[in-house]
């Protein structure tokens, strides 16, 4: 009988035991419910008092790279929205035109040109980083935050391939200035500068730019010292002669229908062409520019001769008369 009865008591016992384990159990775990909901009240709290603040990033359409981010919170956005707008124009203008120490996304059209066996050499597309669609772009996005395409446009020289060999058929307008023969330095700048415009196609829409076409004016590209006119004085500099070419260039397209973008005078009158018909050059400065406005290319021939220089524009037979001007 005792011994039934120390049995009994050592289930009742156990069940007790197993009974404060539950318990203790349960309590545990209704402990770490507790404090994790207090964990996730004092994050809300936290997310609440310091919401994550909107950050724009620029992106290179070509590249899909991030150029740039914005803190829109940073540039005034919410306290001084007029002064936000302006600093998004003098960025979307440094990105555009770049700085002294950063080259911009504009980039002037250096056109293609025939090569000796007739070959297309390319050139670079015209590429134009519309500033005030950068603006409103980067605007869209300042309250969320967000990625925003660079708006970048580029536009290839206007020509048709099949045309190439039909270029050089007509000659539609010719002009030819003279120089001193024994002036080594100054006819070597001529011949540099004639050879660099020779062959250059000028497609339906294209700008010309002399600057970009001939490129530097220094001694690394062969160029030499001559007389050159600066602030109405004959001076020596490096690369002198050239706007002989650019004013020879001038005469000859001025007999098509263009229109020019940009050309400049020089500060004394020069001997090779008629007053008041030169167009002046300086390589980061004065440029002879003028833009192909017909929807038919021309081709722009340069010969270079003992004492003489002559520039033709020449083109397809069947674009002839869209080429003459009326």
């Amino acid at each position: 009988m005792r011994k039934k009865w120390l049995a009994i008591c050592g289930i009742i016992c156990t069940l007790g035991l197993v009974g404060c384990q539950d318990k203790a159990a349960n309590d545990n775990k209704l402990e770490q419910e507790i404090q994790q909901h207090e964990e996730a009240q004092q994050s809300v709290t936290y997310e609440q008092e310091h919401p994550i603040e909107p950050i724009v990033e620029l992106i290179d359409p070509v590249t899909q790279q991030m150029v740039q981010t914005i803190s829109p919170k940073e540039f005034d956005f919410d306290t001084d929205p007029q002064a936000y707008y302006q600093q998004l124009e003098q960025l979307a203008k440094e990105l555009a035109r770049g700085t002294d120490t950063m080259t911009g996304y504009d980039q002037r059209m250096v056109l293609d040109r025939l090569g000796e066996e007739g070959q297309v050499i390319k050139g670079r597309p015209q590429t134009i980083l519309k500033e005030s669609e950068l603006v409103e772009r980067i605007l869209e996005a300042s309250t969320t935050g967000g990625q925003v395409e660079m708006p970048l446009y580029v536009t290839e020289s206007g020509y048709y391939l099949e045309d190439l060999p039909l270029l050089e058929d007509v000659v539609i307008a010719s002009y030819t200035t003279y120089f001193n023969s024994t002036d080594s330095g100054r006819n070597k700048n001529i011949e540099l500068s004639a050879r660099a415009i020779n062959n250059v196609i000028v497609g339906s829409g294209d700008y010309f730019s002399f600057n970009t076409i001939v490129g530097p004016r220094d001694e690394a590209n062969g160029y030499q010292p001559a007389p050159e006119i600066i602030n109405k004085k004959v001076v020596m500099g490096i690369g002198g002669g050239i706007c002989q070419t650019s004013s020879t260039l001038f005469n000859a397209v001025d007999q098509i229908p263009i229109n020019y973008v940009e050309r400049h005078h020089h500060s004394l009158d020069v001997g090779y062409v008629p007053k008041g018909r030169d167009a002046t050059v300086s390589y980061g400065s004065l440029d002879f520019r003028f833009q192909n406005t017909n929807d038919v290319p021309f081709l722009i021939k340069a010969t270079y001769g003992n004492d003489f220089l002559t520039i033709e524009i020449r083109t397809a037979a069947k674009y002839v008369e869209k080429l003459t001007k009326s």
